[in-house]
């Protein structure tokens, strides 16, 4: 039996949300658990505020699901597109210290974050597209 979530959001949706899921998860852990090693990092930001800071961005992602839960489709993807674009944030990292500077397995994290979270972005913002298109012509639904 297919849930509500599916019925609106398409297989590879799922699957983008699932690699930026972790790809966020892996490039906050390493953020956290090396933030002594990360070139330029400032003395406030500790380790417990890096894992809050990813458990605020997740909700905003959990935030479109209930969205879409409750029929707001247009509203979720835009969500979901926020929760993407945050992928792109720890291209930060770059302002701190130049790509050289920051271990390979550091680079592999930020890069894979900011790439999936890009194609997140992207894919929710032609379903956002979509959505008000058909709200526009009064088919929304």
């Amino acid at each position: 039996m297919r849930t509500v979530l599916a019925v609106f959001l398409p297989k590879h949706i799922w699957v983008m949300v699932a690699v930026y899921f972790v790809a966020s998860l892996a490039h906050f852990t390493h953020n956290a658990e090396y933030i002594a090693f990360y070139p330029g990092m400032p003395a406030w930001l500790t380790q417990e505020k890096v894992y809050l800071a990813w458990l605020g961005i997740t909700s905003i992602g959990i935030g479109a699901f209930v969205l879409y839960r409750f029929g707001f489709q247009a509203l979720g993807a835009l969500l979901l597109g926020v929760y993407g674009a945050f992928g792109l944030d720890g291209l930060a990292h770059y302002t701190l210290a130049l790509c050289s500077e920051h271990t390979v397995w550091a680079n592999v994290t930020i890069w894979s974050e900011a790439c999936a979270g890009l194609l997140l972005l992207l894919a929710s913002s032609l379903i956002f597209g979509h959505r008000i298109s058909l709200a526009a012509r009064g088919r929304d639904g």
